[in-house]
């Protein structure tokens, strides 16, 4: 089940539906949707996915994956994206989502940080599961229910 991402945004950022994919149970794939990440200009920043639902995949992988372009790296769009993805996680039910980056990508912890992300360990991925197996990373968990403020701005209704 997929919801309206008509309007999902914050601040100078706003996500575009590009499309998504149903699961595939036989795959263990859950369903994901993809999105462009836009600035102010409407020009595309990057990409951003919402893996919907948990699994050993997702934990290590992560329900959030994002990529901003070189020209627009440290306006904090992926830290943005983040935030505006926590809204569509509350719509589908999560308490909580995992968001994960190599050790060494600190533009991306930093990303994770911005959005709220606690650091909830430092791990090697077992084996299995498709992902770099040599690659040590950080996950991040979130609390979507949890309301964070920046400033005098509240982040979320």
């Amino acid at each position: 089940m997929f919801f309206d991402t008509g309007d999902l945004k914050f601040e100078d950022v706003r996500l575009m539906l590009h499309h998504t994919c149903d699961s595939d149970p036989s795959r263990n794939h859950l369903p994901v949707y993809y999105f462009r990440i836009c600035g102010a200009d409407g020009r595309t920043a990057g990409w951003c996915d919402f893996r919907v639902g948990h699994s050993d995949y997702t934990y290590y992988a992560g329900n959030i994956g994002y990529q901003v372009e070189e020209a627009y790296r440290g306006h904090h769009y992926a830290g943005k994206a983040i935030i505006i993805l926590l809204e569509l996680a509350r719509k589908h039910g999560f308490s909580h989502l995992y968001v994960s980056c190599a050790t060494d990508n600190i533009a991306s912890r930093k990303s994770c940080e911005y959005a709220g992300g606690s650091l909830a360990e430092i791990v090697q991925p077992p084996k299995g599961l498709g992902l770099d197996e040599e690659r040590v990373i950080c996950v991040y968990d979130f609390d979507v229910n949890c309301q964070p403020f920046r400033g005098s701005e509240r982040l979320y209704q």
